[in-house]
């Protein structure tokens, strides 16, 4: 009788030890898909916006630089924009960022001036936008309604985009153009050129 109640206790231990097996493999599995998770939002944030952190602007800090003629078409998430200095742009909400900080957008797809364009194959690896965050703000109310007709089936629903405000400060990668001085020509420098013209 013993040996049955010692045989059937071990047998009991036993399943207990491969329990606690199991359950230690399947909590094994959830942390490291846990993980996984981690690093896939993490790639999904840093795919969204390819951005350096530089931190708030200061009061004294010169944000903008003098006007140059220059423009850059700039990849923020999926969608694409053209953008020059002190141009404003609407993106998709940025959930990272807080007002009055400064970003440097690297997927620069296209640079242009009016001596050079540069494209790139896919980004230009020199270019790059600097930005301000001004605002979080949402976009104008869009209304969704659905209709099936004589079925008495109406769905009305509401929807307002979150945005972000982006202020373009400068863009990087385009050589600057010399001001060279261009002296003009004097009257009497014009008079002579004149005489040999009709000389000639």
């Amino acid at each position: 009788m013993t040996t049955t109640m010692m045989t059937m206790t071990m047998m009991i231990m036993m399943k207990r030890r491969e329990i606690m097996k199991m359950t230690m493999m399947i909590l094994l599995q959830y942390q490291v898909g846990k993980r996984c998770t981690r690093q896939r939002r993490r790639k999904k944030k840093q795919k969204l916006l390819d951005t350096k952190w530089w931190g708030p602007t200061k009061k004294n800090d010169n944000v903008f630089k003098p006007y140059e003629p220059a423009f850059a078409v700039v990849e923020i998430g999926s969608h694409q924009f053209k953008v020059s200095n002190g141009d404003n742009i609407f993106t998709e909400r940025l959930k990272f960022c807080e007002v009055n900080d400064k970003l440097i957008l690297n997927k620069v797809l296209l640079l242009g001036s009016p001596s050079q364009t540069i494209v790139g194959r896919p980004i230009v690896p020199d270019g790059a936008v600097h930005a301000v965050v001004e605002e979080h703000a949402l976009d104008a109310k869009v209304i969704i309604f659905k209709k099936k007709r004589r079925k008495n089936y109406r769905r009305t629903k509401g929807h307002r985009q979150e945005l972000t405000k982006l202020r373009i400060t400068n863009i990087e990668g385009v050589e600057k153009p010399l001001n060279e001085l261009v002296e003009k020509p004097s009257n009497s420098a014009k008079k002579e050129q004149e005489k040999v013209a009709v000389s000639a």
